[in-house]
Parts: structure tokens; sequence; C-alpha cells
């Protein structure tokens, strides 16, 4: 291989080991780095931003508008107005009541036909203004409603975020046990392959020099192989379970994770259903229900005031000039100014039943979400009952099988005692390791089932 080729491989090697993190985490630490990282959090806490500025949006209804307006026209051809020639006709009136005669003595009369039409304009080549514009809401329910709901809203948002925070947290809490568990499978699986292997040997050894059968041998392979094939499946569930974790953590899948945490029988049960009284205030389900409830109570005040008057305060201030040469910055040019101060008020009398409608369905929904709170009562009583009573089958199954673990791995060891001194059969030692390697088993899912258990107890008293 050329120079130039190992150094560009070494070159991408250190190029991905650098893109490629290795992160240590405990239980506390991936539940940090999902809050930082987590998609769901992420888009939770933009919502909170997002909620921010909309209540800005509100409170601009209540401030003062103020705006600048500046512009010139210039007339390529004057706008004109035809006008009738009202003055002749009215003059010769005057004439012929008075009986004024023509210079040939004849009686002046009412001239016939139509008037003449004269062009007549206003304006003039070049126009010029400038001027402010002020606008400001004396009195309207909609907007102070809206101003008093601000403060629910923003907790709304937060209460969104803790939400989605708790269910988050709830994930990597099982996942992270899970891969704990999946540890101590893999240990007592490697552990269990190594005695199936020296039994093997033990059985070709015996068979070799006519101490055992043919079936003897084959027996312990089937055990090793079906041993193997345990291995293999639970390492790509391990393997499988932490691209699941990562996927929580909002990490990426190239990095490497480490779980430094462990947990005992004793972590398990302390503290454990100690008190078994709640409050519902504590879930924070039923926490963003009661905002929720009370932002609908917000809409219906808002949909009463659309009933009420509104008032506004509108004002302005211009400068003018017109000329026929564009001379408005020089001395000689004329500003005419205009100012002027209003009141507005504006009286809804009839607007085809649509308040109606909308302060009859902000009424229902209100209704919908105070029966949404009992339900949550209710739910919440048989969420604990049940855990309660997950929990405590998870703990006494958790004894059980831990006694059952020690009684196979006495029974284990004493058969294998026998089985060496020519005291037991194959079939002996065999049955003895399969009961051991199901006892093992049974005892690491009764120890991660409690786990799951003790976090839907925190969960549904909201302690999670």
């Amino acid at each position: 291989m050329k120079k130039g080729s190992i150094i560009a491989i070494l070159l991408l090697g250190a190029a991905y080991l650098q893109a490629q993190q290795v992160h240590s985490f405990s239980i506390k630490d991936a539940i940090e780095y999902a809050h930082k990282n987590n998609a769901r959090i992420k888009n939770a806490i933009l919502d909170l931003q997002i909620q921010l500025q909309s209540n800005k949006a509100i409170a601009a209804g209540a401030l003062p508008t103020l705006s600048a307006t500046a512009g010139t026209t210039d007339y390529f051809n004057i706008p004109v107005q035809p006008v009738s020639d009202f003055i002749t006709p009215a003059i010769y009136g005057v004439l012929v009541q008075q009986g004024v005669k023509d210079a040939n003595g004849n009686p002046i009369t009412q001239p016939t036909g139509e008037p003449a039409v004269f062009p007549f304009s206003l304006y003039q080549k070049y126009s010029a203004t400038g001027g402010v514009t002020l606008q400001q809401t004396l009195f309207d329910g909609q907007v102070f409603v809206g101003l008093k709901a601000r403060k629910t809203s923003i907790d709304y948002a937060r209460k969104a975020i803790d939400l989605t925070e708790e269910s988050i947290r709830v994930n990597i809490y099982k996942v992270y046990y899970q891969l704990v568990v999946g540890k101590t499978m893999i240990d007592q699986i490697n552990a269990n392959i190594s005695r199936a292997e020296k039994l093997l040997h033990d059985a070709n050894e015996m068979y070799t020099n006519g101490f055992s059968e043919k079936l003897d041998v084959d027996r312990a392979t089937v055990q090793l192989a079906n041993l193997q094939t345990q291995q293999l499946s639970t390492q790509n569930n391990i393997d499988n379970g932490y691209l699941g974790l990562k996927y929580l953590l909002g990490m990426p899948i190239k990095d490497s994770l480490v779980l430094t945490d462990d947990f005992t029988e004793e972590d398990v049960k302390s503290g454990m259903l100690a008190d078994t009284t709640h409050k519902y205030e504590d879930r924070n389900d039923y926490q963003g229900l009661q905002l929720q409830d009370k932002l609908n109570d917000f809409n219906i005040r808002r949909y009463k005031s659309s009933y009420y008057p509104t008032l506004n305060l509108n004002g302005a201030y211009q400068k003018n000039a017109y000329s026929n040469s564009y001379n408005f910055f020089s001395k000689s040019g004329s500003w005419f100014t205009t100012s002027y101060v209003g009141l507005n008020i504006n009286v809804p009398i009839f607007s085809g039943f649509l308040k109606d409608a909308n302060l009859k369905k902000a009424r229902l929904q209100s209704l919908q979400v105070k029966n949404q709170i009992e339900d949550l009562k209710i739910s919440i009583d048989n969420d604990i009952a049940q855990a309660q009573n997950n929990f405590r089958t998870a703990i006494i199954t958790v004894d059980n099988q831990k006694q059952n673990k020690t009684l196979a791995e006495s029974v284990y060891d004493q058969t294998k005692k026998k089985y060496e001194s020519g005291l037991a059969s194959n079939s002996d030692i065999t049955n003895a390791q399969t009961d051991l390697i199901t006892a093992q088993t049974n005892y690491v899912n009764a120890l991660y089932n409690a786990v799951i258990a003790k976090i839907d107890f925190l969960k549904a008293i909201g302690k999670i």
C-alpha cells in the first residue's frame, strides 16, 4: 500500500473518531441530556416562546399606534371638473324681471338652449403632504380580557412542557433500566454458556472413553446451542434498546452510550407504598386541565365582551402644500396645517347571531373540560390503585423468584458434585442446569417488572 493511501486512511479514521462521541450517563445525566436535545421537548419550549409572542400581540391591541406619512404628486395632466355656466342665465333672469331693454329698445328675454360648460380645476400641478396619525383603543372588552388571560396562557404552555418532559422521562427510566437488566441477563447467559461448554466437553470425554452414550453428547450440544441462540436474541434486543434510548435522548445514532447506573432489590423496594395518600394536583395532566378550564372561562368572557361598545381615540397632524412649480422647500413655499382629535364609538347591534353562536360554543367547550376533569379524577384513582396492586405483586414475585433462583443454584451445585463423582447422570445435570437457567431468567424478569411497577406508581401519584 502506498504511503499516501495509508495517510488518507489514518486521516479518515481520525475524523470518524472525532465525529463519534462517547457518553457515559447515569439516569440523571440521561434525563438532563434529553431535556436539551429531545425534539418533542424542544418544540414544547418553542411553543412557550410562541405564546410569549402571541401575548405581546395581544398587548399591542391596548397600546397606541403611531404612523407617519409623506408623499408628493406631479400631475402631468391636471384633473378638471366640467362646470355649467349658471351665472349668465341668472343675470338674464334679473334683467328680465327688471324690464331692461336692449340697445334697440326691445325687452331683454331669457336665452334658450343648453347653458355653456366651462372646464374648472381645484388642483395644481404639484402637491406635497406629510404628517403623523395616532390611534388609541380606550375601551374594548375583548382586548382587556385577552390581557387578563396572558398569564394563564403562559402557565398552560409551561405545563405542556412539563407533560412532555414527564412522558419522555418515564420512557427513559423504563428503557434505561431495561438495558441495565439486559446486561445482567447477558452476564448470566455467558456464565451458563461456560457451564454448558464444560458439560459438553465432559460428555465428549466420557463418550470417547466409553462411559456415556452419544445421546448425552447430543443433549449437551442442544443445550449449548439454545443458550447461544438466547445470547444472540438478548444481545439483539439490547442493541435495539440502545438505539431506542438514543432516540429518546435526541442523541446521534453514531455516538456511543455507556450506562453507569445499576439497581438492586433494595433500590426497588426503598420508600415505596409508605404513604398511599395522593393529591390530584400533583399530576401534571390534572394541572393542565385546570389551566385549560381557566382559559375557557376567559374565552367565555371574551365573547360576552363582544356585545359591549368599543371606544377609540384618533388624531392626526398634517402639512400640505400645492403649487404650479416644485418649490415646496424654498422660502417662498407655503405649507398649510391640518390637525384634529376625534373619538369613535362603535355600538354592535346585530351580527347575524355570530356572537351568540360563539358564546354558546365557548360555554359548551367549558362544560367538556369540566367533564374531563371529573373523569380524570376517577382515572387517577384507578391508576394509583392498579399501580399499588401491581407493585405489591411485583415485589412478592421478586422475593419468590429469588428463593427459586437460590434453590436452583443449590440443586445445580449438588447435582454437579454428584455428576463429577459419577453418582448422577448426564440427564440429571442437564435438567438441573435447565432449571437454573429458567430460575435466573424468571428472577431477572421479575426484578425488571418491579422496576417498571415502581415507575408506573410514581407516575400515577405525580412524583416521577
